[in-house]
C-alpha cells in the first residue's frame, strides 16, 4: 500500500508544472484539488473574482495570493476537521492570472498573458513596433516600486545581465521615441527623422539622409540644438570634414537636434 501511495504523488509531482511551487494564484486561474482516499472532495474549481474558492463541506477558502504550496498546506488545515490526517494537493491547471499590462505610447498598449514565467528580453523581442519605443526612457512599475533596468543596453546591445524576470501584475511602460530623434531637413537626399543611438555624428545623419543634393551649401551647415528654454545655433563647415578630415567638425548628435543644410546660391 505504501508503494503505492509514494508511486501515485511521484506521478502527481511529474505532472505539476515546474513553476507552480513559486507560482502565485489569482483570479481567473482554474485549480485540481486533490484529497488523498476521498475522491467527493476532489474537485477542479476556479478562483473567483473575489480570490476564493468554494470546495464541498468547506464553503469558501481564500485562493488568490497563495501559492499552491501554500495553499494545499491550508486546505490540510480546514479538512482536518472532516478528514483524518488528510493529503492535499493543489495544482493550477490554466493560468489566466499570469498577466502583464504594457502602455506610454511606444507601442500598442495591451495585456500579454504568460503561462509560467518569462523575462524582459523575451517580452521585448515579442513586441510589434518596438523601434518606435524608447527604450531608454522605459522602465518595470511593480506594485509602488519603480525597477530600474537599462532596457536600450538589454534590447539593442545583448546585455542579458541587465535581463530581469517579469512578475504577474507588472506594468511595463515604454514611451514613444519622438523625443528622442535627430531630424535632418533641407538640400538632402531623403530628409527624415533619425532615432537617436550613443555615437550618431552630424555625418553619420547627414550620409543616413542619403548624402547632400548638388545644390547644398556644406561650408554652412547649421544644427539648431535646444539648451533649457533657448534654441543654440552652431554653424558648421562640412568641407573642412569631408575634403581635408577636420574632424572636430564631426560633432555628436543630442536628442532632438535639426540638422539644416541650406542650398546654395549660384
Amino acid at each position: 500500500m505504501k508503494r503505492i501511495f509514494w508511486a501515485l504523488m511521484f506521478l502527481v509531482v511529474l505532472a505539476t508544472p515546474v513553476w507552480s511551487a513559486d507560482y502565485v494564484v489569482g483570479a481567473g486561474d482554474n485549480l485540481s484539488v486533490s484529497v488523498w482516499g476521498v475522491p467527493e472532495l476532489s474537485v477542479a474549481v476556479a478562483v473567483r473574482p473575489d480570490g476564493k474558492i468554494t470546495l464541498p463541506a468547506v464553503g469558501d477558502v481564500e485562493a488568490s495570493g497563495r501559492t499552491p504550496s501554500q495553499l494545499s498546506t491550508e486546505l490540510t488545515n480546514v479538512l482536518s476537521d472532516y478528514v483524518k490526517n488528510p493529503i492535499v494537493t493543489v495544482t493550477v491547471a490554466q493560468v489566466t492570472n499570469n498577466r502583464i499590462y504594457i502602455s506610454g505610447g511606444g507601442v500598442p498598449a495591451q495585456v500579454r498573458h504568460f503561462v509560467g514565467s518569462t523575462s524582459l528580453f523575451k517580452l521585448l523581442c515579442g513586441l510589434e513596433g518596438i523601434e518606435n519605443a524608447d527604450l531608454q526612457r522605459g522602465f518595470v512599475q511593480r506594485g509602488k516600486e519603480k525597477l530600474t533596468v537599462d532596457m536600450y543596453d538589454l534590447f539593442n546591445r545583448g546585455n542579458l545581465e541587465a535581463d530581469i524576470d517579469l512578475e504577474a501584475e507588472d506594468i511595463l511602460f515604454l514611451p514613444t521615441n519622438e523625443l528622442n530623434k535627430v531630424y535632418v531637413v533641407g538640400a538632402v537626399a531623403n530628409p527624415q527623422a533619425i532615432v537617436y543611438r550613443d555615437g550618431l555624428s552630424i555625418l553619420d545623419a547627414i550620409l543616413e539622409s542619403g548624402g547632400f543634393t548638388k545644390f547644398a551649401k556644406t561650408s554652412a551647415v547649421l544644427i539648431l540644438r535646444k539648451q533649457g528654454e533657448k534654441r543654440e545655433r552652431i554653424k558648421l563647415n562640412m568641407d573642412d570634414l569631408m575634403e581635408d578630415g577636420v574632424l572636430s567638425e564631426n560633432i555628436p548628435m543630442q536628442r532632438g537636434d535639426y540638422v539644416l543644410v541650406r542650398e546654395g546660391m549660384f
